[in-house]
């Protein structure tokens, strides 16, 4: 009697089981770059055993930097957009305190900075009343004359809040006692451990802002400091330069929901078209994203519907909306914000029965067509120019997926 081998179909399994492993743990990190034991659990076991082979990965294809401590998985992104698409990508997709709250406005993005400055110099421990009282004179430094905090006002403490709640959510912060609400409301405060090891890998850039410092200009916009920092260093090697394309590039595939061909740069137009098939092979392999190739450009889809904020098509009436006005503008044609506001309320009637009561009120029709052109152009899907009612709505290729083409009925011939 001969036995049946069972090493290779179990080697199989196990292999895949590693495979799927390291897949979860590395699309968790690109959804949140940030992984803690204490609220990631399995996600953060998965990153810490599949350490080494992410490390690698992200470095190869990316050129990005994993900082793994025993608490901490940490992915030091580093993207600035380039072109119109991927600029109107990046606007529309801020940060949030939380799932649901209002997005980060210019304030709230320089108390977080702020607030990260004075966590360098603070104690282990600090309260909100004491970090907010230190962000308020790192506001009168040099250099910010044209930003002023008083957080006396209900909406300023607000914006504090939003700051720190992102950083609790990073773990820079872990609440001891208190309540951010009770702040807000001018009557109480909070107590927060800092955690200095995730704190230092907050500041995510390719230089060292001492570096950049000596070589901007005295009065340097925020264009320039951004670019600099990020600048990537000359490259010496035909090997490098390649390695720089392909970081490049495959950084555009994974941050922007859609690359178009004609915005990129003429060397890594040349790259993509050259490599496409085997850097989307990569890719799909290592994230299970799907990539769709057309002749314009390239999208990684996401067929689980984990990796984007910004869903399409999505239930609700915002997401009904959104998906009709999709339908129309994916026939190529320009269209007038207008045009769209009227359209959309000859919608509201058909739909009446479906849709939320609110868009049968009088101008109701203005913010749906706002928050689905946001949604639009947040997806790399149109292009809008000018402002107000004459502005113009430009489809671009990867709008066309939407189409719906009339059906071909075909009558079937009796044998």
């Amino acid at each position: 009697m001969s036995g049946i081998d069972l090493g290779p179909s179990i080697s199989g399994a196990l292999e895949a089981r590693e495979a799927e492993g390291r897949a979860r743990a590395l699309r968790a990190l690109l959804v949140r770059p940030v992984l803690r034991a204490q609220t990631d659990g399995e996600l953060f076991r998965l990153a810490r055993r599949h350490a080494d082979a992410l490390r690698a990965w992200f470095d190869r294809e990316t050129g990005w930097r994993l900082a793994v401590e025993s608490r901490t998985v940490r992915l030091l992104t580093s993207y600035v957009p380039h072109g119109a698409t991927a600029i109107a990508v990046g606007e529309r997709h801020p940060a949030r305190a939380r799932k649901g709250d209002p997005p980060f406005t210019r304030r709230r993005y320089v108390l977080l900075c702020l607030a990260l400055a004075v966590l360098e110099r603070s104690d282990p421990q600090i309260s909100l009343g004491r970090l907010a009282e230190d962000v308020v004179l790192a506001a009168r430094q040099p250099g910010l004359d044209g930003v002023a905090f008083t957080l006396a006002g209900r909406e300023e403490r607000a914006d504090l809040v939003a700051a720190i709640r992102l950083l609790l959510a990073y773990g820079v912060l872990v609440r001891v006692a208190g309540d951010e609400e009770s702040y807000v409301s001018a009557g109480g405060d909070a107590l927060y451990d800092v955690d200095r090891r995730v704190l230092a890998t907050m500041l995510s850039t390719t230089h060292g802002p001492g570096l950049v410092g000596t070589r901007l200009p005295s009065d340097p916009t925020i264009d320039q400091i951004e670019a600099a920092l990020h600048e990537p260093p000359p490259a010496y090697t035909e090997e490098e330069a390649t390695r720089r394309l392909r970081h490049a590039v495959t950084r555009r595939l994974l941050c922007d929901p859609v690359v178009y061909y004609d915005e990129l740069p003429d060397d890594e137009r040349a790259y993509l078209v050259g490599q496409r098939v085997q850097l989307t092979n990569r890719l799909a392999e290592a994230t299970g994203l799907v990539p769709e190739m057309r002749a314009e450009g390239i999208a990684l889809v996401d067929a689980d519907d984990q990796l984007t904020d910004v869903r399409m098509p999505e239930q609700g009436t915002d997401g009904h909306v959104t998906l009709l006005l999709a339908e129309q503008l994916a026939t190529g044609c320009h269209t007038d914000i207008a045009s769209l506001r009227r359209r959309v309320r000859r919608l509201a009637k058909e739909h009446a029965a479906y849709w939320r009561k609110t868009t049968q009120e009088p101008g109701a029709e203005n913010a749906l067509v706002a928050d689905a052109l946001d949604r639009l152009v947040g997806l790399g899907l149109v292009r809008v120019t000018g402002a107000g009612p004459e502005a113009v709505v430009h489809p671009l290729p990867a709008l066309r997926r939407f189409g719906v083409a009339a059906p071909t009925i075909t009558t079937r011939r009796a044998r």
